[in-house]
């Protein structure tokens, strides 16, 4: 029997190849596409997963990162060609939800439901501060720095500032890369040793060669289903967006929501299985990768194709990311987490979504 990681892509490939003949005009048609798109996501993240699985670190985590990069940049750039002048804040807008739904939604929600379960839960304090720190840096030089430099006017960078930040934003990805794949691997390792049985927490076997082939096959169709399918959606959400009198931010959240999908199941389940640092590695592997390799596609692209690209979050956001990276900091300064820290997190989740709605 066909399992859903086989099926969903090629419905998925089908919707799409209709949607180009046929474009998306009437609710159901469009209702048909966004589930397609979103299934398309979810299989493309699970099939990156087991070509990830088979080849081993650090090149698993190459394919992930790239996977989930390319249908990032994919949403933001379809978007933000069928869209206005203010579609130049999308990136910054979808990266900055990001961080938000990462190191607030994922990691308190892991935390939270952790505590509920296990009490308490134990993760190394050196892995989760060599994630913390690279990911308050790249977040400082690609997001708030370009409000404070004078060389382009407003919050952007000029194209060579432009471009240095696109280097630096890759070189801190891959040095953090390489020390949690090769040299410190053991930092990001469970603090305790999984349950023999019954916990859900062991390794699954290595996937042959054939069926890693095979997810290849269906990651490319999924990726190719995801960007068909974004290109035929994207004038009809920003038109709904526009007409319903909606903040743009919205769109940016669902792109980073949609992202995001795949890896916050994940982090949960971890957590449900006293693995909090997994769920830890998630969320915050997401965010860094999210900025590290996103930033340089979308820096390329603007150059390239002469998108505008505004990337200087705006005071309430600072104050926003300031107060994230501070409770974060206390957060995995212990080594033991506890019901508190994760009602923490989530209350600044919801102050964001909230003040998203209603800025």
């Amino acid at each position: 029997m066909l399992k859903w990681n086989v099926y969903v892509p090629v419905l998925a490939a089908i919707v799409a190849a209709v949607s180009f003949v046929k474009h998306p005009q009437g609710a159901v048609l469009y209702a048909l596409c966004a589930i397609a798109l979103i299934g398309a996501v979810i299989a493309a993240a699970h099939h990156a997963e087991v070509i990830a699985h088979r080849v081993g670190e650090p090149f698993g985590t190459l394919v992930l990162s790239i996977a989930v990069t390319i249908i990032e940049v994919t949403l933001l750039v379809t978007v933000m060609l069928h869209g206005d002048a203010g579609q130049a804040t999308l990136p910054r807008d979808a990266i900055f939800a990001v961080i938000m739904l990462t190191l607030n939604g994922v990691l308190g929600l892991s935390v939270l439901i952790g505590a509920l379960r296990h009490r308490e839960q134990s993760f190394h304090v050196m892995g989760s501060n060599a994630s913390l720190s690279t990911l308050i840096a790249l977040s400082v030089l690609t997001l708030v720095l370009p409000g404070f430099t004078i060389s382009a006017p407003g919050p952007t960078y000029s194209p060579a500032q432009l471009l240095f930040s696109a280097v630096v934003s890759i070189l801190l990805w891959g040095a953090f890369v390489f020390v949690q794949t090769v040299r410190h691997r053991d930092y990001f390792l469970p603090a305790q040793s999984p349950p023999v049985a019954g916990g859900g927490a062991e390794h699954p076997p290595l996937p042959s060669t054939g069926k890693a082939l095979g997810s290849l096959a269906l990651l490319l169709v999924s990726l190719g289903a995801v960007v068909d399918l974004a290109h035929e959606l994207s004038p009809g959400i920003a038109a709904g967006v526009e007409a319903a009198h909606l903040p743009g931010t919205l769109v940016s959240i669902a792109i980073a929501l949609l992202t995001l999908l795949p890896e916050a199941s994940a982090a949960i389940r971890a957590a449900l299985a006293d693995q909090l640092q997994n769920s830890f590695n998630l969320a915050t592997g997401s965010a860094l990768a999210s900025i590290g390799l996103t930033i340089p596609a979308m820096a390329l692209i603007s150059i390239v194709l002469h998108l505008p690209l505004v990337l200087g979050i705006a005071p309430k956001e600072l104050v926003l990311l300031a107060i994230t990276f501070l409770v974060a900091s206390n957060t995995l300064v212990a080594g033991r987490s506890h019901v508190l820290q994760g009602v923490v997190h989530l209350v600044i989740l919801a102050t964001f979504l909230f003040f998203s709605m209603l800025p």
